[in-house]
């Protein structure tokens, strides 16, 4: 957690993509106004958080982040952000637990199984860990399926996954795959009334940016910033969308 200077301003919860523990989001929580309180964690098996005991998925894991928060001691409402496999997260969250979700940020996220979904090649990829743990594969790999600059500039998403990141069991990652196979938010879109921005690339190889078009039309409250990049530019180029996600949670 990193506590904020203004105890006005709601904290902000962030919930990760499949597979990355909490630090691969400092590049972000760096650009972020120090005025606004960060929350982060692992989700179980990965980082420093222990396996689970047993398998869950994103309905039950929803509450457990909510006991969280009140270990915490926050009791009031929060801000959420998810990015990737976090965005199928925070929906469930802000169903769940819609009085401590004031805001929702869905960044580089999608509506599940019901989605268009990615070319059989790059889901294909994110199957194993194995981008977390070879920086050299994730090298090789980085511009097919993270898109954007990573065409180019390719080690910028090796940096970005094993700079700082720490490994959990590999069970731990398939835990989180599995938390999410044949899940779709897709039928409950509208009982999310929050205030929502989805942010999106428009070279998205894993979820394809008609996916965040469609999100925008059905929630009942949403605004759709679409970025010239791909999947991991709330990372890579952080200094570019953390002023469009502060502007939205100010209102």
């Amino acid at each position: 957690m990193r506590p904020g200077t203004d105890g006005s301003v709601p904290p902000l919860l962030l919930m990760n993509g499949i597979g990355a523990s909490l630090e691969v989001l400092q590049p972000f929580v760096d650009a972020l106004d120090p005025r606004r309180t960060i929350i982060r964690f692992d989700v179980p098996g990965v980082g420093g958080s222990p396996p689970p005991v047993v398998p869950y998925t994103l309905a039950t894991f929803g509450p457990v982040v909510s006991g969280m928060l009140d270990r915490l001691g926050f009791d009031g409402s929060v801000d959420v952000l998810g990015l990737s496999w976090g965005g199928g997260l925070a929906q469930h969250f802000a169903v769940q637990h819609r009085r401590r979700c004031r805001r929702l940020v869905l960044a580089a996220t999608g509506t599940g199984a019901l989605m268009v979904p990615a070319h059989p090649r790059v889901l294909g990829r994110m199957l194993t860990p194995r981008r977390h743990r070879d920086p050299a594969y994730a090298r090789r790999i980085a511009g097919e399926i993270y898109g954007g600059t990573m065409r180019d500039e390719p080690e910028r998403a090796a940096r970005a996954l094993h700079a700082e990141t720490r490994l959990g069991p590999r069970r731990g990652y398939y835990y989180q795959l599995a938390a999410s196979t044949g899940w779709s938010s897709l039928p409950f879109l509208r009982l999310i009334r929050q205030p929502t921005l989805i942010v999106a690339g428009d070279d998205d190889p894993i979820v394809p940016v008609v996916n965040a078009r469609v999100m925008a039309r059905l929630l009942p409250d949403a605004r759709l910033h679409v970025y010239r990049g791909g999947h991991i530019a709330l990372v890579t180029e952080a200094a570019e969308l953390a002023p469009v996600v502060e502007e939205f949670l100010d209102g």
